[in-house]
């Protein structure tokens, strides 16, 4: 049985839709800024993934459960007539996207990914999910805001970075930490480290590179590819942000997603 997803709604219910996946550790209220300022007359369907935030954090947390549960929700949210839909997606919601659009490419018309995290480098992914595992948690909402600033939310605003911390941040024993199962996000960095998957033929693809993150999470192999493979059909766009592209530059995501519309 495919687990329901908790599902953020944004925009009016008759509109074009968006199916938008947010990253690891993320939750898909983050995408309510971009939805409100960005994609006004758009439907976006930004569920949490599993795991993540109000959704099921049961097992199993594979890419393929994952896409299977982001299938459902536009099976059970976007009437037959409105597929297939844009899929928006962020880091790890990349890899989500780029699977769901091969398992279920009755419902996928076009991907915008920013800066899509899959294809890892295994050493890294493993020190990642080490890492994860080791320093999960904060003392106090103001060491989880300084850990985000020093993870790539430097440049974010702060009262956005404020939201997340009253959105997300939960008690954890004696302590706090996201709303996100543990186990979940170490898993997460093992498919993330599973070989990078290209677009299906026939798909517009859109991909948002994130130039200051290091090691880039869109390796040069997978640009080469895309680019051998299924030419003009994926366009990659560069930018000179940390990874929180959604926020960092948003005027870019809304450009690229109504132009996929």
């Amino acid at each position: 049985m495919i687990p329901a997803l908790h599902t953020h709604l944004f925009g009016p219910a008759d509109a074009p839709t968006v199916l938008a996946l947010h990253g690891l550790t993320g939750h898909g209220k983050r995408w309510g800024r971009l939805a409100d300022e960005q994609l006004p007359g758009v439907r976006v369907l930004a569920p949490d993934l599993l795991g993540h935030g109000h959704s099921p954090w049961t097992p199993p947390w594979s890419i393929e459960a994952h896409a299977a549960a982001a299938a459902a929700v536009v099976d059970q949210q976007v009437p037959a007539a409105r597929r297939p839909v844009v899929v928006l997606a962020h880091s790890f919601g990349s890899a989500v996207a780029l699977h769901l659009a091969h398992q279920r490419p009755d419902l996928v018309r076009a991907l915008v990914l920013l800066d899509p995290a899959q294809g890892l480098d295994p050493a890294f992914a493993l020190a990642m999910a080490q890492a994860s595992v080791a320093h999960w948690g904060y003392d106090d909402p103001e060491s989880a805001r300084a850990a985000k600033r020093a993870e790539g939310w430097a440049a974010v605003p702060a009262p956005i970075l404020s939201g997340e911390l009253t959105e997300h941040l939960i008690p954890h024993g004696d302590r706090v930490a996201w709303r996100v199962c543990l186990p979940a996000a170490a898993t997460a960095w093992s498919e993330m480290a599973r070989p990078a998957q290209l677009p299906p033929a026939g798909v517009p693809t859109r991909v948002v590179i994130a130039e200051r993150v290091q090691p880039p999470f869109v390796t040069a192999d997978f640009v080469d590819r895309c680019t051998a493979e299924l030419g003009d059909q994926v366009r990659f766009h560069r930018v000179d942000t940390e990874h929180m592209v959604p926020y960092l530059a948003p005027e870019l995501v809304g450009e690229l997603v109504r132009e996929v519309l």
